[in-house]
């Protein structure tokens, strides 16, 4: 009996394929998942701690998950009522989403108010006096937010307004792409799955560089650095064609046709007035004529509205 015959085979595995949906040409790279998953696990302490202090009870909030959906699958996964806080995403373009069921919303408001958050609870848009109770906590949690995504783009969420049904919701477009952020939101033994919807397209961006920034080591960066100084100390000693001229003259085309030798154009550059220092067609300095030694040379001088 060979070698070959004695090794048992490997089993093979049977493999099912994946389907390509072609509406999503660009996915969600296990870097940038990796990338968003480092910050909002961030914002998941952050949150335990803001619900924890404005509730007076002991809370919890965990990152669950982190998918690549569209609009329109979003806004599916969501109740008929929820409260959802709409707000700006600069510099990242479009609105983002913070979403908490409205049973949590009012349990948080509950709690807010000195109740006890029974399991029972109003279904219903909040009233002045409550939504700004919650504001208050929603506006914290942005806060939050902005903190802790600092590693990847200098966020800057303000709240621009307040919806209670998703199919209501002018968000994006059905068929957009959007980065959803699940979180596990636990008051006391009471577990509720609240959200976080951001544009893809405009996170993409700054998730590649963000990525691009962590994949490097520091000897690279070293290296990246002294070449970029390098290619600066070069380019101080590129040389460039420099021109000292006159004021240039406008010439119908009759009178520049029927130039002969001998002929004289009128300049229109005063006699007290300095030449131009041009380099490809950009004037930067002004200078007078004169030599120096056996040669040309012209000194650079002020003009009147410089000195003014």
């Amino acid at each position: 009996m060979t070698i070959a015959q004695q090794r048992p085979r490997r089993r093979q595995r049977p493999t099912e394929p994946t389907p390509y949906d072609f509406r999503r040409p660009i996915q969600l790279s296990r870097e940038h998942q990796r990338t968003l998953q480092l910050g909002f696990d961030g914002f998941a302490r952050q949150a335990t701690t803001v619900f924890t202090s404005a509730l007076r009870t002991v809370c919890t909030v965990a990152l669950t998950d982190i998918e690549q959906r569209t609009y329109a699958e979003y806004v599916d996964s969501l109740g008929a009522s929820t409260y959802m806080t709409l707000f700006s995403a600069e510099p990242i373009p479009g609105i983002g989403v913070l979403e908490i069921p409205l049973f949590a919303t009012m349990s948080c408001i509950d709690h807010m108010l000195g109740g006890p958050g029974s399991d029972e609870q109003p279904d219903r848009p909040l009233t002045e006096i409550e939504d700004g109770v919650i504001r208050g906590l929603v506006e914290r949690l942005l806060g939050e937010m902005r903190y802790s995504l600092d590693g990847i783009v200098a966020l800057d969420p303000q709240i621009t307004g307040v919806e209670y049904s998703p199919q209501f919701a002018q968000v994006a477009s059905a068929a957009d792409v959007m980065v959803v952020v699940g979180l596990e939101l636990r008051i006391g033994e009471r577990a509720h799955h609240m959200t976080v919807c951001l544009p893809f397209s405009g996170l993409l961006p700054h998730l590649a560089i963000a990525t691009g920034a962590g994949a490097v080591s520091d000897r690279e960066r070293i290296q990246r650095a002294q070449s970029a100084a390098l290619l600066q100390d070069q380019f101080h000693r590129v040389p460039v064609a420099v021109s000292v001229q006159f004021r240039p003259v406008k010439l119908d085309p009759v009178t520049l046709a029927g130039l002969q030798p001998g002929a004289v154009v009128r300049l229109d550059h005063p006699a007290s007035a300095p030449l131009d220092v041009t380099v490809a067609g950009t004037t930067f300095a002004h200078a007078t004529p004169g030599t120096r030694g056996q040669h040309l040379a012209a000194l650079i001088v002020s003009t009147p509205e410089e000195n003014a």
